[in-house]
């Protein structure tokens, strides 16, 4: 038996439920409480595994002080729609960055940088940094260049 997929507007719901409940500093146990459900449920709305019905999402929304309409941007501009959703390679991953503790505490120093010179420069650290931390491949120099002591 295969595991039933989360439905991705779903999982892009929960991971904006996350988000929002991170960046309060609110454990899903004080979130379960307040909105009346296990802090399993709450588990699984985040992860887009159970789905949120419509009154219990505006209480979730009442609860983390935004409108239900914050569940569903993806920016300033664009509702939520499935095109192109669960074709997105990774979101998974960006979606566990943008909740987790560093990635939250990143967004919100960066976003507090307005000048954007200075907004490039952090973006290229954190690229330079990103690449030197690949492992890069060492090459044996050929026998004929081996350091003395190395010989045959």
């Amino acid at each position: 038996m295969s595991a039933k997929v989360p439905n991705p507007i779903d999982a892009y719901v929960g991971s904006r439920v996350r988000m929002r409940r991170l960046m309060l500093g609110m454990s899903q146990e004080r979130l379960a409480e307040q909105i009346g459900v296990t802090f399993q449920q709450v588990q699984k709305y985040e992860k887009g595994t159970n789905r949120i019905g419509a009154s219990r999402l505006q209480a979730i929304a009442g609860v983390l002080a935004v409108p239900v309409a914050f569940f569903f941007q993806q920016d300033n501009s664009q509702p939520l729609s499935t095109e192109g959703l669960g074709a997105i390679s990774g979101l998974e991953d960006l979606s566990d960055f943008l909740t987790s503790k560093e990635g939250l505490s990143l967004n919100k120093a960066f976003m507090k940088i307005n000048d954007p010179t200075v907004r490039q420069s952090v973006l290229m650290l954190i690229k330079s940094l990103a690449n030197a931390s690949e492992p890069s491949v060492v090459h044996a120099p050929p026998a004929a260049e081996a350091p003395f002591g190395l010989r045959n």
